[in-house]
């Protein structure tokens, strides 16, 4: 079940009023929005507020929605109207039923005052508040209520990921920076209801429309007044709260539920791998070539390999089992070459010739959208490091939870080229073997930990020569076994993924 998507339909059932039943008794909305016409002219008169300019309101006639603004003109809005609302809710907009401004610019050469901690967009989240990192500015007595946040209070960023909100419900009181805006809503508007409807627009990128900038976009307090809101009455508001609340703990259950059965697969393939490469995934077959007999055939047919092999008929020493037709060797038998890439200089334009780096091994796969491009003239001169049909590229240099992380390169086209670049090393398979079951061998945790004791760490980075790699002990199958080995990892993990898959749909 995709839970992102399940969240989402929650909101938008919510704010189209489809999430909980209207009750008959409820007092419409067009009443609040009265009611807070009336505190507003209160508030006024008491020059407590400002009287705004372009204040407006909406109401329905002849089936149409209009606007009336102050200067007195009227305007059809049908075509803002995104959908229709339950009889009991009024279209308004935000500005119409909150106060909000933005807070204190923070300028150490002038700012004066008493020190006060205050909140920025980077301590904004859906989620809540980060309130592990904050600084103190100065702010004049004269300015302290209006740049402070009380419980209830919405914030709202206006840069950074404009139109991220969090609803502050902390008894304590703290002040805000000028990036964002402090949403404080008029009697009988809930904070909350306000904080879903933004959140659903902001998912869905309907609040993409009311920002403005190149690159880094912002919302402005003018367009942050002219948002289209869906206002249902206030008994109804704290229903859909209660409602969506619960719903998001039922989807919270479920997703705990989908990571523990992802980490289940996830043991379970790794348990497949390990059983494979230990000789314990399918049966022995005593009419197979045994290994020994492949591997003394690599070697005669390269006799120029400078590879030291060790004695395939001497198995004493392996303290792991080798299962009958198995035989020990060192890895470096297995390839025409272990090697790293070339260094080329690549493009920002992500044209011309694809080249390899470490973000190519992108979740076991070759991720072509991650590799790098240049435009090369002579492409022919850099021939010997073409990838080809079933080579194995491997992290060597890396964070060290990536270092050994690889991919076999698959479904290349007749003409393709693809440069094999720095930072990861390519294993090129002997044609005597199975490439793929050399490349889930690379996944299992038999390889895994057999190449611990030769991982240098350092800052930040982990790495391995080839030369550990090239000498590293393996048991080898017979090539029918390995064949056999490969087709039921993938029939088992064909059936695992599609229990992952069927509940993410």
């Amino acid at each position: 079940m995709d839970t992102k998507k399940l969240r989402q339909k929650i909101l938008d059932l919510a704010i189209r009023g489809k999430l909980v039943p209207q009750d008959p008794n409820d007092e419409p909305a067009s009443v609040l929005i009265e009611k807070i016409r009336v505190e507003k002219e209160r508030l006024i008169k008491e020059k407590k507020i400002k009287r705004d300019k372009n204040e407006s309101y909406i109401y329905r006639s002849d089936k149409s929605y209009y606007e009336k603004f102050a200067d007195g003109t009227v305007k059809c809005i049908d075509q803002e109207i995104p959908f229709e609302i339950p009889e009991s809710w009024e279209w308004c907009r935000l500005g119409s039923i909150t106060q909000h401004n933005t807070g204190k610019t923070l300028d150490k050469g002038r700012n004066t005052g008493e020190l006060f901690e205050y909140i920025t967009t980077s301590n904004i989240y859906w989620e809540g508040f980060e309130l592990n990192t904050l600084k103190k500015m100065l702010i004049e007595e004269s300015g302290i209520d209006r740049f402070t946040v009380r419980k209830g209070d919405l914030l709202v960023c206006e840069g950074g990921d404009s139109g991220r909100s969090a609803v502050w419900e902390y008894e304590r009181t703290i002040c805000f920076q000028n990036h964002v805006h402090r949403v404080r809503p008029y009697l009988n508007i809930e904070s909350w209801y306000i904080y879903f409807f933004l959140h659903k627009i902001y998912l869905s990128k309907e609040i993409d429309q009311y920002k403005k900038g190149v690159g880094i976009q912002s919302l402005s307090g003018e367009a942050l007044s002219s948002i289209l809101l869906p206002l249902p009455p206030t008994k109804e508001q704290q229903q859909i709260i209660l409602e969506i609340n619960q719903c998001n703990s039922f989807v919270e259950i479920i997703e705990q539920n989908q990571g523990r059965l992802q980490q289940i697969v996830k043991n379970t393939k790794s348990k497949i791998l390990d059983l494979a490469i230990k000789g314990k995934l399918v049966p022995q077959d005593p009419n197979d070539e045994p290994a020994f007999v492949l591997l003394e055939r690599i070697k005669a047919e390269h006799p120029d390999s400078k590879k030291k092999t060790k004695k395939t008929s001497d198995n004493s020493h392996y303290t792991m089992e080798v299962p009958q037709g198995w035989s020990i060797c060192m890895l470096g038998d297995l390839f025409k070459f272990i090697r790293n890439g070339i260094t080329i200089s690549q493009n920002k334009e992500m044209k011309g010739i694809p080249i390899t780096r470490i973000e190519t091994i992108s979740n076991g796969m070759i991720n072509r959208e991650k590799m790098g491009y240049a435009n090369i003239i002579d492409i022919n001169k850099y021939s010997d490091y073409y990838l080809k049909e079933n080579d194995i590229l491997m992290s060597h240099i890396n964070s060290p939870i990536h270092v050994g992380k690889s991919a076999i390169c698959e479904y290349l086209q007749n003409e393709e080229k693809i440069i094999h670049g720095m930072n990861l090393l390519c294993f090129r398979p002997i044609e005597n073997l199975n490439a793929k079951y050399i490349s889930w061998y690379f996944k299992s945790p038999v390889f895994n930990e057999s190449i611990q004791p030769y991982i240098k760490n350092a800052v930040n980075q982990a790495s391995i020569n080839i030369s550990n790699l090239n000498s590293l002990i393996v048991i080898l199958p017979p090539f029918n076994e390995q064949k056999r080995i490969v087709l039921k990892i993938e029939e088992i993990f064909v059936s695992l993924d599609k229990i992952v898959n069927s509940i993410k749909a």
